[in-house]
């Protein structure tokens, strides 16, 4: 499909920049994955980052990008939603002083089929985790269903879901040898030319950072707030501002391999009492392999909690070059 051609530019040169030599070594320090909220209204919408509040060498800039796979199943009485979700991030940071640091990038969301449902039917199978109706359709459907709000959106494999630019400036407010706290704020624009999900949207976020680095071991928090644009999608009660929250451990097996885990937890986007109005938990596995300037990143992230209102699983693929 045309949308799918999209990826491809996007993402080879800078993976071709992080294959090339280079004559530094990358910083080894443990920080958190690059992946973003994967529930299916935080995907599409500005969500509060894990980030570590520490800095980076004054004047590095660093390249990034990443491309995700998801499933999405939620079914309950009052929706079903049945669909495949990829997305796609690039962009740059610039650490402008030792406090400041600035980030820009690009998102670009589509449905497109990806064939994970019948990898997600064997992973429910294998652990003995319930399918929750999973089973009871065919595979590869795209189906969006509200009948509460006069949602019925069907067959829109190939359409965008967001065509997002993000701003992000942080200050360092505290630093010494072991510990970090940080603050930063979010600018997010959505534009949808057209198709089923046709919207702008321009919504804003604050978020306050801590972090901790001992020897191999690094721990990450986010609290956050976003400031929602409820006329993005009419009928639909969107909630005026959402609060997040997450934290993570990363550990250096050596300094080219990363560990790194995370949980997320998103409030609600609607107010109406039902599953969207509760909070989304979302866990994360991550694997960091460091090359020279390069980093290559490998996340799992999968729902918890409520399986109704978060993406059953999706896959991260990254690459991070500083040049």
């Amino acid at each position: 499909m045309p949308t799918r051609k999209l990826i491809i530019p996007i993402l080879v040169p800078t993976i071709l920049i992080g294959l090339s030599s280079s004559l530094a070594n990358a910083d080894t320090a443990v920080t958190p994955m690059k992946i973003y909220a994967q529930a299916p209204i935080h995907s599409n919408t500005l969500s509060t980052e894990l980030r570590s509040a520490f800095a980076t060498q004054e004047g590095n800039v660093e390249l990034f990008a990443t491309g995700t796979i998801a499933s999405v199943w939620a079914h309950s009485e009052s929706f079903n939603m049945d669909y495949y979700q990829n997305q796609v991030i690039t962009g740059a940071q610039w650490q402008v002083t030792s406090k400041l640091k600035a980030e820009l990038k690009y998102q670009y969301s589509y449905a497109g089929n990806n064939g994970l449902d019948s990898f997600v039917h064997g992973f429910h199978d294998f652990f003995g985790i319930g399918q929750n109706g999973r089973d009871e359709v065919d595979n590869n459907q795209f189906n969006i269903s509200v009948p509460k709000y006069g949602v019925e959106i069907d067959d829109f494999e190939g359409e965008t879901l967001s065509s997002a630019l993000h701003s992000y400036l942080e200050y360092q407010v505290f630093s010494n040898q072991h510990n970090a706290v940080s603050l930063g704020a979010s600018l997010y624009f959505n534009h949808v030319n057209s198709g089923s999900f046709k919207r702008d949207s321009f919504e804003q976020g604050l978020q306050a950072n801590y972090s901790f680095s001992y020897e191999k071991h690094a721990l990450f928090s986010t609290v956050g707030v976003t400031f929602r644009d409820n006329g993005a999608v009419d009928n639909i009660p969107y909630n005026n501002s959402t609060f997040a929250f997450s934290a993570g451990y990363g550990y250096a097996i050596t300094p080219s391999h990363h560990i790194v885990t995370s949980y997320h937890i998103y409030e609600g986007s609607i107010d109406d009492g039902e599953d969207y109005s509760e909070p989304s938990n979302e866990f994360v596995l991550g694997y960091r392999y460091l090359l020279e300037k390069a980093a290559f990143e490998f996340s799992v992230i999968e729902n918890a909690v409520n399986m109704d209102n978060s993406t059953d699983i999706a896959f991260t693929f990254g690459v991070r070059y500083v040049l």
